[in-house]
């Protein structure tokens, strides 16, 4: 009968934000593509064009500062991945916010609610269904994932951060347009006991 009274709403809230969040520090999209074609032999290892280029890269590593998409982001989360023109990025952050925001504002009504009502079985003022350790143990429910969402908003602010910092480091990283790499969820066969278990892929392409 128990089982059936604990409302695991906000379990199920908190595990979709943190599939978000997952989502946003190991994201599948590939590098940016910044450079030509491949190299070709029989051309100069040299030319006119690759030295402005190396010196447009300067250019940009002084003028684009991981420092200020830091601060940025620190001060309003999304404003260094605006900064870094990373725009996609600010539907997952503030969606990760909002589902956080309303976590800690549903276990809190829902702790007080059942933390006054056990003050009032102990006073003999109270007149729900619940005992005083169904009651207690409630209330504990409801509080520990309340902490739990503000340790998530916490977590993705801080991240919000360190992936603006990042992204700016990269901002000037030149790659060949053939490279890329790709990081997404798969199955892993465990040889020795012929199971499948969940894990990362991470495919290369040069």
């Amino acid at each position: 009968m128990y089982n059936s009274i604990v409302d695991f709403k906000t379990k199920k809230l908190l595990q979709s934000t943190l599939v978000i969040t997952f989502l946003f520090l190991f994201n599948s999209n590939s590098f940016a593509q910044l450079t030509g074609t491949k190299a070709d032999s029989t051309k100069p290892l040299f030319t006119s064009d690759t030295l402005r280029k190396g010196e447009q890269v300067k250019i940009n590593q002084k003028t684009h500062s991981p420092k200020k998409a830091a601060i940025l982001s620190t001060v309003c989360p999304g404003l260094g991945q605006i900064y870094n023109k990373k725009y996609w990025k600010l539907p997952i952050i503030y969606v990760g916010f909002g589902a956080l925001a309303y976590s800690i504002n549903y276990n809190q009504v829902k702790y007080k609610k059942y933390l006054n009502d056990l003050k009032d079985s102990y006073n003999n003022t109270y007149t729900g269904l619940y005992q005083p350790d169904q009651l207690n143990t409630l209330q504990h429910y409801y509080h520990r994932y309340r902490d739990l969402s503000v340790i998530g908003a916490a977590a993705l602010y801080l991240l919000n951060i360190v992936d603006a910092n990042v992204d700016a480091h990269l901002f000037t990283f030149d790659v060949s347009e053939d490279l890329s790499f790709h990081l997404r969820p798969a199955l892993i066969n465990t040889a020795y006991v012929n199971q499948y278990s969940a894990g990362l892929s991470l495919t290369i392409k040069l």
